[in-house]
C-alpha cells in the first residue's frame, strides 16, 4: 500500500502497478470494495489552498470533504459526494466485475464515469490548535453506490482512526483487503475492526422493492446488518409534492436541492435519484456541490439552458446563482447569518420558483416519521404503471423465434416508433389500472427523456443479447455437416471462423445461453476442422 502526501490531503490508495487484471496483484481485493482511502485536514494558512495538488480529482475530493464554512457542522457529521473521474484516468478492475456487471441490479452498477465520495466530518473545539477547532474529514471514495454500507464502515473506524491515526486506518485497509468480491445474490461476512458487517448483494433477479429475507442471514457474533435501500425520511417534509418529485426525476429535469447541511442535502438527493427505481436516473445527480466544484461554470453558465442534473448545495451563494433554475426546493433554513459577500443577499427571495418545505409544512405531524417501506411501495407502483406499457410495446418489437434461421444472421429488432407506441396506449395504458389519474397521454410524450433512453439502450441490449442466445441454440439443433457435404473449402472455413466469432462474442458479452450450448458448437467446429485437407487443419488450429 502506498501512502501519499500532499500538503492537507493524504490518501491511501493502491498503487498504479497493482491496477491490473489478476486477483493475485496487491490490494486485488481491496479494489473490489475501494478505489481509496482519504484523510482532509484543514490548514490554518494555506486553508483549503488546493493548488498545491496538480491531480484534479484530488482537488474536488478535498473541498467537497468538508462542509461549507455556512453549515456550522460540530462534532461529527456524514453525508455523501459524487465526482467526476479525470480525463485519461485509468479505472481498476477486479476479476469478479464481469460477474458484478451482468448480474447487479442496474441502480447498482459501479460507475465507470464517477466516484462516490462516503465523508466522516468531525469538528470539535481545540484549544492546542490555533484556528481553536479540530477539522478533519476521513473519506472512503468508491465506484460502489452503497451509501448505507460505506457509512456504516466509516462509523466503525473514524472515531478510531481519530484516536489513534495512522496505524488503525492502515490495519482497516488490510482487513478490507481480506474481504470476498461483491457478488450478487451472496450473503457475506465483513469483519473489521473486531465486528462483523453482514450484507446480502443484491441481484437484479431480486423482486423490486424487497428486503433481503431474515432466513438470508446468519446468526454472528458482534454482527451489524445493513441494507442498501436508501432512506426516504428525508422526505418527511415533501410528501405533499411526491408525485410531483417523481414525475420531475422521471423526467430528468434540473433541480437544485438548498439545504441546511450537507448530510441533508446529501439525503435528499440520493433519495430523489432512486425514487424511480427500478429504472435507473441516467442524468447527472451531485448529492453535494460546492463553489469550488470543476464544473461549477459548467452548472452556472447563463449562455444555455440548465443540464439535467440534480444538485445538492448548501452554500447561500447559490441562492442568486440558480435562481433562472426551473426548480428549486429549498429544505428548512439555509443558515444567511455571518459575513456574506454583498452580492449574496437576495432581496426578494420570494420571486424565486422554489419549493419551499419547512418543518410542518406537510399533511403529516411533524412527530410522526415517515414510513420508508410505504412510501417505496407506493412510488415503486407508479414507476411499474409507467414502465408495463414501455415494457409490452418492446416485446412486440422482438422477431418471432420462428424467423432465427441457423444459415443466416439473426433477424434485426424493429425500431422504437413513438407514434406506434402512442397507438398502444389507448388500450393498454396505465389509465386503466392505475390510481393516478390525468393525462397520461401528453405526459408520455413528454417524459421519453434521458431516463428513457437509458432504459430503452439497456432493453435493445438485452433483447439483441436474447437474440444472439437463440441463434446459437438453432446452430447447435443444426446439422453442420450435412450443411459442409456439398459445400466448397472456402464455405467450409468461413463457416468455421463465424462460428468461432459467435463463441468469442458469446463469452465476451456474457451472453445467458447455457454452457452445454457453447460446448456441442465448440465439439462441432472440431468435428467440420478435422474433416478439411491437413494444410487447412493447421491453419484453423493455430488461430
Amino acid at each position: 500500500m502506498d501512502l501519499y502526501e500532499s500538503g492537507h490531503a493524504r490518501t491511501y490508495a493502491k498503487s498504479e502497478k497493482s491496477v491490473s487484471a489478476a486477483s493475485r496483484m496487491p490490494w486485488a481485493r481491496f479494489s473490489c470494495w475501494v478505489e481509496c482511502v482519504c484523510v482532509v485536514t484543514f490548514d490554518l494558512e494555506l486553508g483549503q489552498a488546493i493548488e498545491v495538488i496538480s491531480h484534479l480529482r484530488k482537488t474536488n475530493i478535498c473541498y467537497l470533504s468538508f462542509p461549507d464554512s455556512y453549515s456550522g457542522c460540530l462534532g461529527d457529521t456524514q453525508f455523501s459526494f459524487r465526482v467526476r473521474q479525470s480525463v485519461g484516468q485509468k479505472s481498476s478492475w477486479f476479476v469478479e466485475e464481469d460477474i458484478y456487471s451482468r448480474e447487479a441490479p442496474v441502480t447498482l452498477q459501479r460507475d465507470p464515469g464517477h466516484y462516490y465520495g462516503y465523508v466522516y466530518f468531525r469538528q470539535v473545539k481545540d484549544t492546542t490548535v490555533k484556528r481553536g477547532y479540530f477539522q478533519k474529514s476521513l473519506v472512503v471514495i468508491s465506484r460502489l453506490p452503497y451509501v448505507n454500507l460505506f457509512q456504516s464502515l466509516l462509523q466503525l473506524i473514524a472515531p478510531e482512526y481519530f484516536e489513534k491515526l495512522d496505524p488503525c486506518l492502515e490495519a482497516v485497509c488490510n482487513e478490507i483487503d481480506q474481504w470476498p468480491a461483491p457478488i450478487p445474490g451472496q450473503t457475506l461476512n465483513l469483519p473489521v475492526m473486531g465486528v462483523v458487517i453482514q450484507v446480502r448483494i443484491p441481484s437484479k433477479n431480486d423482486k423490486p422493492g424487497s428486503s433481503p429475507l431474515k432466513q438470508a442471514y446468519q446468526e454472528v457474533k458482534n454482527i451489524q446488518r445493513f441494507t442498501y435501500l436508501s432512506s426516504f425520511k428525508c422526505f418527511q417534509s415533501l410528501l405533499i409534492h411526491i408525485q410531483m418529485l417523481w414525475e420531475l426525476m422521471l423526467l430528468g429535469e434540473p433541480i437544485v436541492i438548498m439545504a441546511p447541511s450537507p448530510t441533508i442535502s446529501s439525503e435528499t438527493v440520493l433519495a430523489l435519484t432512486s425514487c424511480i427505481a427500478p429504472l435507473k436516473y441516467c442524468c447527472d445527480y451531485r448529492p453535494y456541490f460546492t463553489i469550488h466544484d470543476s464544473e461549477f461554470k459548467e452548472y452556472t453558465t447563463r449562455t444555455q439552458a440548465p443540464p439535467n442534473v440534480i444538485l445538492g448545495v448548501t452554500n447561500p451563494f447559490f441562492i442568486k446563482t440558480f435562481q433562472y433554475w426551473p426548480h428549486i426546493i429549498r429544505i428548512g433554513e439555509l443558515k444567511m447569518s455571518g459575513d456574506l459577500p454583498k452580492q449574496v443577499k437576495v432581496k426578494k427571495l420570494a420571486k424565486l420558483k422554489t419549493l419551499d418545505t419547512k418543518p410542518g409544512d406537510a399533511f403529516i405531524s411533524s412527530k410522526k416519521k415517515v414510513q420508508s417501506a410505504i412510501l417505496r411501495r407506493h412510488l415503486l407502483e407508479l414507476t411499474q404503471s409507467f414502465i408495463i406499457p414501455l415494457e409490452r410495446y418492446m416485446a412486440s418489437l422482438m422477431p418471432l423465434q420462428k424467423a432465427i434461421m441457423p444459415w443466416k444472421n439473426p433477424p434485426q429488432i424493429r425500431s422504437f416508433s413513438r407514434e406506434e407506441f402512442m397507438k398502444t396506449l389507448e388500450h393498454s395504458g396505465p389509465q386503466l389500472t392505475s390510481v393516478l389519474k390525468g393525462d397520461w397521454m401528453e405526459w408520455y410524450r413528454q417524459c421519453l427523456s434521458p431516463n428513457f433512453d437509458g432504459w430503452y439502450r439497456l432493453r435493445h441490449k438485452e433483447m439483441s443479447h436474447k437474440l444472439e442466445s437463440l441463434h446459437l441454440e438453432v446452430l447447435c439443433e443444426a446439422d453442420l455437416l450435412l450443411w459442409i457435404k456439398d459445400k466448397s473449402e472456402v464455405e467450409i472455413v468461413d463457416l468455421v471462423l463465424k462460428l468461432r466469432e459467435k463463441l468469442v462474442k458469446a463469452h465476451h458479452q456474457q451472453l445467458p445461453v447455457k454452457e452445454e450450448v457453447l460446448q456441442k458448437l465448440e465439439s462441432y467446429i472440431q468435428t467440420i476442422i478435422t474433416s478439411l485437407p491437413e494444410d487447412l487443419q493447421a491453419v484453423l488450429k493455430r488461430h
